[in-house]
């Protein structure tokens, strides 16, 4: 759906960064989530990409960036996942999308079947896109919605 106004949801669920409002900067990305969503939700409504505009100059964010898979995004993710967020008072969390696969080598890390270390070293491996992560209503105040679209499905 189209969302003009964005607002932090999720509050009950455990994500790769927490509670908040997600978006990427990469637009295939964008387009395969709304293609997903769309087809989980058995084709009821429209896939739909919005697009905004970030400028967070005025602002000054506490932000946690993450550039590649590391160990603290690792255990960060892990915990997430696990318990929710720690609270926090980060404005904005920046790194790479734990997408399916992901989920899967987080399930034998948790088992016992792989390493810490085995996980990372398979996540190097995989292009994995980024995701940003506006945790509060300060950061969503960066953001101008630009317009919506709907992309084709696979």
């Amino acid at each position: 759906m189209e969302v003009s106004r964005p607002k932090i949801m999720n509050l009950k669920v455990n994500l790769d960064f927490g509670a908040g409002f997600y978006t990427t900067t990469n637009k295939e990305q964008a387009e395969d989530f709304a293609a997903k969503v769309y087809l989980r939700q058995g084709k009821n409504g429209v896939p739909t990409v919005n697009v905004y505009e970030f400028d967070d100059s005025a602002l000054k964010l506490k932000e946690l960036k993450f550039k590649s898979p590391s160990y603290k995004w690792f255990d960060f993710v892990v915990h997430n996942r696990k318990y929710g967020r720690r609270e926090d008072d980060y404005d904005l969390i920046v790194g790479p999308v734990a997408n399916d696969d992901v989920f899967f080598i987080i399930a034998l890390y948790e088992q016992g079947r792989e390493t810490r270390a085995g996980a990372i070293r398979r996540f190097k491996v995989k292009k994995l896109f980024n995701q940003y992560l506006f945790c509060n209503e300060r950061a969503l105040s960066a953001i101008t919605f630009i317009e919506s679209y709907s992309p084709r499905v696979k």
